[in-house]
């Protein structure tokens, strides 16, 4: 599970990373604040989350090689923009695997300093979500889960699945199974256009 974890972990930031760059370039900023809008959308929610649970130094100063990979994937975002623009879809699916993986490590570091299921479960929403939300602030946007989306509506549910299953299956099958409900609400929520109402 743990080599699982790294695997998709991994995917999970070059795609945020990639989504970052893209996000910056259409605003048409200069390479260092591509980079800096890219380091934001990968690292800061679990960066909030480390802050939050008291954990620091925070993850990412803790191991250079998030950031290594952070730095990499976004040069080479810029260098070839032309042709990673071709696969939005996969790029899609990585983000939501990644979000899927980072929404349960929240709540995992919730559980292991003691937090009750319902903050552990705003733990990994905001652990899946707030990079987004940096990376919209900083561009001017609204940030993308205060509209119509359905991005953290799918954390929490993921989470409230795991939290669900825990005390019956093996921990292992309830963090795949809280993963595959967060992967499979996003990926539903966009292919058929299902949007929360807008007041």
């Amino acid at each position: 599970m743990f080599e699982f974890s790294f695997v998709i972990e991994l995917l999970g930031t070059i795609a945020f990373t990639i989504s970052g760059v893209f996000s910056a370039m259409q605003k048409r900023l200069d390479m260092f604040g591509v980079l800096v809008i890219a380091f934001v959308t990968a690292i800061g929610g679990g960066t909030i989350r480390d802050v939050l649970i008291g954990y620091t130094p925070v993850s990412w100063m803790r191991d250079f090689n998030g950031p290594l990979v952070i730095l990499i994937t976004g040069i080479v975002a810029m260098l070839f923009k032309k042709y990673l623009k071709t696969f939005k879809t996969t790029l899609f699916l990585f983000d939501a695997l990644g979000l899927g993986l980072f929404t349960i490590i929240g709540v995992q570091k919730g559980i292991a300093v003691g937090l009750n299921p319902d903050v552990c479960i705003a733990l990994g929403t905001i652990t899946g979500c707030f990079g987004g939300v940096l990376r919209d602030i900083l561009l001017n946007n609204i940030p993308l889960i205060f509209r119509k989306e359905i991005y953290a509506t799918a954390c929490i549910v993921g989470g409230s699945i795991y939290f669900l299953l825990i005390s019956y299956v093996d921990m292992n099958i309830a963090r795949i199974a809280a993963i595959t409900a967060i992967c499979g609400i996003r990926i539903v929520a966009v292919k058929y256009n299902l949007k929360l109402p807008v007041l």
